[in-house]
């Protein structure tokens, strides 16, 4: 069947292939229905509808009235006993003013019968208020054929309509659409399969240096050590050399962590030394000026308590090095273990931490078998976990993300290891089921530059800088879903304790 031809061009695996194959039908239909002079809507974001994907108000070919269309990849890999429990809540609260006398639900792949035997008389029973139709390769083959040089179109333009049709149907609010958001992120914490993936934005807010800053003050230290004695180097000069360095240089930061990492350790098979620099330095610039405890740690902190049903938060995955996390922790009485080398095991009723780059607590007396972790600050250890995947790191990520909902916080989401590892773990999902959040640049940050007394315009066009934006935000939020992320867009820092604590309060 011809169908098969334009299916596999898109079958990539994953939320991709659900998205792509989305694209490819809705086009088809929406050309397929208005050829019959009827219209066809798609069911986007503004109308904040929770289920269906395309409307035929006046339905088309045998179909008489209303027709909700729904897209699956394959009906086979869906849990179908939620999605139908999901449409029992469409029928018992969805908008009486849609008047459905037609359910269509279309799969890519073929209908197994197993498929059909437990779910069939469900889906063909009278008690629904619409007739449900399940569509297969067979019947969208027969639009294909109808459609031949338009399906060619569409196929060798997937990314591009998709893009489109998401620039088409943005949210006239886009704070209105994250509060939906952020309604499914307390739903998926209340079941309790939820995990918090934290990055460096986490420790910033407690004033811990960024990368850069840490790079340089660890400079300063070997480059003092290696000029002892010569009075001509100060470490203000040193100070300014390295900052002058990295500014023509621009090396990569995993680069000078290399170069760093010789020079720190007495010898080649020491790293002690080393070990001990860089948890000096990360305690010793932390910018007292903040809260150790800031907000946002003291937010994620009570995420963790555990409720009266039991603990919500399955585990936590952090990339930092420090133990602030803990320490909240510790304070608010909630059993954890810090989880940083292989064959490490907890209780029950202790909720993990893993350090999957390596721990680097200020206190180490309280902890055993640092030195065997694998401290991930220079190439060396970022290309061991990136090229073993059986690596303990990877495989705790890879079961975190398979297993539960994750909630992403202070990550770029530029990460390569980070990235591979969500393709990977996505492959049998067809949407997006974590959540990462995200800064949303405004035009005033986007067109002016400099301190608040010396800000001038470097965009002059203001205007067409807030539309450019929002199709980067948009583009972005579609190249995050193929990984199974959902973004949840912030402004200003202050907005995730707040979001974070209203969802520990649900």
């Amino acid at each position: 069947m011809l169908v098969e031809k334009y299916i596999s061009m898109i079958d990539e695996g994953g939320p991709k292939s659900y998205y792509s194959f989305e694209t490819l039908v809705q086009h088809l239909l929406k050309k397929h229905v208005e050829d019959q002079g009827k219209p066809y809507e798609y069911l986007d974001r503004k109308k904040l509808i929770d289920f269906g994907d395309a409307l035929a108000p006046d339905g088309f070919d045998t179909f008489d009235g209303p027709t909700l269309i729904e897209v699956k990849f394959n009906l086979d890999s869906v849990h179908f006993k939620k999605y139908i429990e999901r449409l029992f809540r469409f029928v018992e609260h969805g908008k009486t003013t849609l008047n459905v006398k037609h359910l269509i639900i279309i799969s890519a792949k073929p209908i197994p019968a197993r498929f059909v035997e437990r779910y069939g008389e469900i889906l063909l029973s009278e008690s629904w208020p619409f007739k449900v139709h399940i569509w297969g390769p067979t019947e969208l083959n027969v639009i294909i054929e109808k459609n031949i040089q338009l399906t060619e179109e569409i196929s060798n333009n997937i990314f591009s309509l998709r893009l489109d049709d998401a620039l088409k149907s943005q949210p006239t609010d886009w704070r209105l659409e994250r509060t939906s958001i952020i309604e499914k992120i307390s739903s998926c914490y209340k079941r309790g399969h939820f995990s918090l993936i934290l990055g460096a934005g986490v420790s910033s807010s407690a004033g811990m240096p960024d990368w850069n800053t840490l790079l340089n003050s660890l400079f300063v230290r070997y480059m003092t050590h290696k000029f002892d004695g010569d009075s001509a180097i100060s470490d203000d000069d040193i100070k300014v050399l390295v900052d002058r360095l990295n500014s023509i240089n621009e090396p990569s930061a995993l680069m000078a962590a290399r170069y760093l990492r010789r020079g720190l350790s007495n010898n080649a098979g020491d790293t002690k030394g080393f070990i001990s620099a860089v948890t000096e330095s990360l305690y010793k610039l932390r910018d007292i000026k903040f809260q150790i405890n800031s907000p946002l740690i003291q937010s994620l902190a009570s995420l963790c308590l555990p409720r009266r049903t039991g603990a919500k938060i399955r585990s936590v995955v952090t990339y930092n090095f420090d133990d602030l996390l803990e320490r909240q922790l510790a304070e608010s009485l909630t059993r954890f273990r810090s989880i940083y080398t292989e064959g490490e095991s907890y209780d029950p009723d202790e909720l993990p931490v893993y350090h999957a780059h390596g721990f680097l607590p200020e206190d180490q007396s309280n902890y055993q078998d640092l030195d065997d972790s694998t401290l991930v600050f220079s190439e060396e250890g970022y290309h061991r976990i990136y090229s073993e995947p059986y690596h303990w790191s990877n495989l705790v990520q890879l079961n975190t993300f398979r297993e539960n909902n994750c909630l992403m916080i202070g990550l770029s989401m530029a990460d390569p290891n980070l990235r591979r590892l969500l393709d990977i773990s996505s492959k049998n999902l067809e949407n997006s089921k974590h959540f990462a959040f995200m800064k949303r640049l405004t035009a005033n940050d986007f067109c002016f530059d400099g301190a608040k007394a010396k800000r001038h315009q470097v965009v002059q066009n203001v205007s067409s800088a807030e539309k450019f934006l929002e199709q980067h935000h948009t583009l972005n939020e579609e190249l995050m879903k193929e990984l199974g992320v959902t973004i949840v867009w912030y402004e200003n820092y202050s907005d995730i304790p707040e979001i974070i604590q209203h969802i520990a309060n649900s």
